[in-house]
Formats: C-alpha cells, structure tokens, sequence
C-alpha cells in the first residue's frame, strides 16, 4: 500500500479535475446528437446529476479508505468536492434554462415539489463549500472550516433523497447509493465514540 500511495502522490490533481470534466461535454454532444434516447433534456438531467452523487460519494469515501485501508487519497478530495459541485450547477442549469424555462413555474416546483425543494436545499448548501475550499478559507476559518465543511454529509444525505423522489416508482439504484452513503457516514465515526455509543 505504501508503494501505490507514493504513486497516487505522483498523480497532479489537475488530471482529477480532467478526468472528472471530460463527461459533461460529452453527455452534452449525446444529447444534441440523439444519443440519450427520446427525451434528451431529461437524461442530461439525470446523468449529470447522477454524476455529482457519485463524486459526493468518492468524497465521502476518501477518510474511510485511509483509516481502514491505508489508502491516502486525501488530495483529491478538494477536487472531488468542487467538481461535484460543478456538476450539481450543471444540472439546475439544464433544469432551469432548457427543461423549466419558466420562471414563474420554476417557483412553483420548489414550493410544490418535494424532491425539487430537497435538491435546491442541497444545492445551497453547496454554496459555502464550494466558496470555502482554497487555503486561504482554512487559514482564516480554522477550526470553523472543518464544522462547516461537515454540511457535506448533510448534502449527501440530501442528494441521495433528492433522486429517490425524483425516480418514478420503485428504483433500486437510488436506494443503494442512500445505503452506501449512510455506510461511509457510519465508517467514518471513531471506533471509540461507537464503543461509547454502544
């Protein structure tokens, strides 16, 4: 294991920020072309919101490896975060400009729909994130920025319920990624403090 992290130290973070960018402009290039099926704007929705759950989850997943694997991820995860938030813009943009273009009935789903409210929750949420992760933000926040940084698990969470509601009638891929984010968030407490709980 120390062999492979002395390799993943060797890896730029700039190649996780390409690597994660490259299926935006492609999803985009299947849905111009008729690649996402009869209704294109809908699946860009769901994929690259789908995306930004999966990249939220490899956040999440960084701590847990290390602590119980040795594996030592931990550089990416500022990239990780950032591109889950590009991605969770990317998919209320599509929603806002090409599906709803409304504005009055964009409104009326955030009221009115549950899963639409969860997701813009979320999305705001991500905000201070997103405008905290640079160095200077740890510097001057301290201790703070590691309690505020802890809204990532609320977003998870969040995220997670987001696309069950927003899937029609029973899905089981939705369910898995509520129960894998829920299994990252248990790893992720201390065996002493679950020694204390129990």
């Amino acid at each position: 294991m120390d062999r492979f992290n002395t390799l993943v130290r060797r890896i730029p973070t700039a190649a996780i920020y390409i690597l994660c960018a490259v299926p935006a402009p492609w999803l985009f290039y299947l849905g111009v072309t008729g690649g996402l099926g009869a209704e294109p704007i809908k699946a860009l929705e769901r994929e690259l919101g789908e995306i930004a759950l999966q990249l939220v989850v490899a956040g999440l997943a960084i701590t847990p490896l290390r602590r119980y694997v040795g594996l030592n991820l931990l550089k990416f995860r500022r990239a990780l975060g950032l591109m889950a938030f590009a991605y969770v813009a990317l998919h209320l943009a599509v929603w806002l400009i090409l599906d709803v273009q409304i504005v009055a009935q964009i409104w009326a789903d955030i009221i009115k729909r549950p899963y639409v409210t969860i997701g813009m929750v979320a999305f705001l949420l991500m905000i201070p994130l997103a405008a905290t992760s640079n160095n200077y933000s740890v510097r001057k926040l301290g201790r703070k920025w590691r309690q505020l940084h802890k809204l990532t698990y609320v977003v998870a969470i969040l995220g997670a319920i987001h696309f069950i509601w927003l899937s029609k009638g029973f899905q089981l891929e939705p369910l898995i990624y509520l129960s894998v984010i829920l299994g990252l968030l248990m790893l992720r407490i201390r065996p002493q403090r679950r020694k204390q709980a129990a």
